[in-house]
């Protein structure tokens, strides 16, 4: 497995402001510490239990990312453990958040997670509901709305992709442009992309990419 070969080519290819999120999803901690010993220092897990039993186990300056979908019940395993939340997709679980992470008297950074494809098969808010969502837990003061995240419908053909990729970015920009009408607003972080569609993601404007298929092969 020629991991390093792999995250030079990754590197060069996406820009320096674009943040690589190295997926871990069911890989071994002795390849997880491969990259990051090379100086990845994201990490992304898509499920709670994984991540719990490898957070010890990685040596390093290390920042957990949750980006898989997240229970209510879950919430507490974790808190104290990531850096970034990217899959918020309901008032209950920003809430759920809001009060563990009160427990912990911290502020958790979270990404709101849109369904731009509107896909049964993803989670998600839908578009017309980005601003309402944001006024419903606007007064949730242990939670920092960093941002957004989506996924694309996988495609052989990743220009198919572009138009969800662009109307993300759009929600993006008006939201940041009027953050000042949310109490607990930082838009700072677009995460789209993963191996297969991250160069359209990041020409529509992604600063966070998540890829693991394209380290791990």
């Amino acid at each position: 497995m020629n991991i390093e070969k792999n995250l030079d080519r990754i590197l060069k290819e996406i820009p320096q402001n674009v943040t690589l999120v190295a997926v871990t999803k069911h890989r071994s901690i002795e390849e997880i510490q491969r990259v990051v010993d090379y100086g990845i220092k994201d990490l992304g897990e898509n499920r709670v239990q994984e991540l719990l039993d490898k957070y010890d186990k990685i040596k390093g300056d290390i920042r957990w990312h949750l980006i898989g979908h997240l229970q209510t019940n879950k919430v507490k395993y974790i808190i104290d453990k990531v850096d970034l939340i990217h899959s918020v997709d309901s008032v209950k679980l920003a809430k759920e958040i809001n009060t563990q992470a009160k427990k912990h008297e911290l502020i958790m950074r979270i990404l709101i997670q849109v369904n731009v494809s509107m896909e049964d098969s993803k989670f998600g808010i839908a578009v017309e509901e980005v601003e309402s969502f944001l006024q419903k837990i606007s007064h949730e003061s242990n939670i920092s709305v960093a941002g957004f995240m989506t996924m694309a419908p996988f495609t052989e053909n990743i220009e198919e992709t572009r138009h969800i990729f662009r109307k993300m970015r759009e929600i993006y920009d008006k939201i940041k442009d009027n953050q000042d009408a949310f109490k607990n607003v930082n838009i700072e972080t677009l995460s789209m992309g993963m191996t297969n569609d991250c160069p359209v993601a990041i020409e529509e404007g992604s600063n966070l990419v998540r890829i693991g298929r394209g380290i791990f092969v």
